[in-house]
């Protein structure tokens, strides 16, 4: 027996069938992995393009903060510039003090004292240090401190000054140590007929 019949091995389809060999299958894109390729792409497409926007939106934030520690940095350092000026010059107001006692005594009329009292007072001047509190300026507790008082309170003027009183711009250095007194009513503006 020869023959396919007679060989049990062989085995023959009698059917023509067409199926591609298994490699030819493996070759062909399947419809639906195309699909899926195209979609991974256009979403890490999209990812990139919001990514991109992220990362954007990311260095807009650190550079506004920058720019904002920069300012604040800059605040700092002035505020920190104005504050040691004005120690410094607190630190310095008992000399002043003393140079307006030797004015008053009559010391610093004339001769080498009067030269450095003067150069001293327009040195500080110059710094921004404004002297406040004199005679017939009207009271204001956040500016002056009052020792004694002398009146009802109606209009209360500065009657005496002990101590004078400093600022440095708007910061005010020390208050002032006054006596309060009772000053003239203000005018009612005339009614006009």
């Amino acid at each position: 027996m020869t023959g396919p019949e007679s060989d049990p091995a062989t085995v023959v389809d009698t059917e023509a069938a067409d199926v591609p060999e298994t490699e030819d299958v493996f070759a062909q894109p399947d419809s639906d992995d195309t699909v899926d390729a195209a979609l991974d792409e256009a979403v890490s497409d999209a990812s990139g393009s919001d990514r991109e926007t992220e990362l954007i939106a990311d260095l807009q934030r650190v550079h506004a903060e920058y720019a904002n520690y920069r300012r604040r940095a800059e605040r700092d350092k002035v505020s920190a510039q104005q504050y040691g000026k004005g120690e410094l010059i607190r630190s310095l107001l008992p000399v002043l003090d003393d140079l307006d006692r030797a004015r008053a005594h009559g010391d610093l009329e004339a001769g080498p004292l009067r030269a450095v009292a003067d150069k001293i007072t327009e040195t500080l001047s110059s710094a921004g240090l404004a002297a406040f509190g004199a005679e017939g300026d009207p009271f204001d507790p956040a500016l002056h401190e009052a020792v004694q008082n002398e009146g009802s309170g109606s209009h209360p003027v500065i009657g005496n000054v002990y101590r004078q009183g400093f600022r440095l711009g708007d910061r005010v250095l020390r208050t002032a140590m006054v006596v309060v007194v009772d000053g003239p009513e203000p005018e009612a503006p005339a009614s006009q007929d």
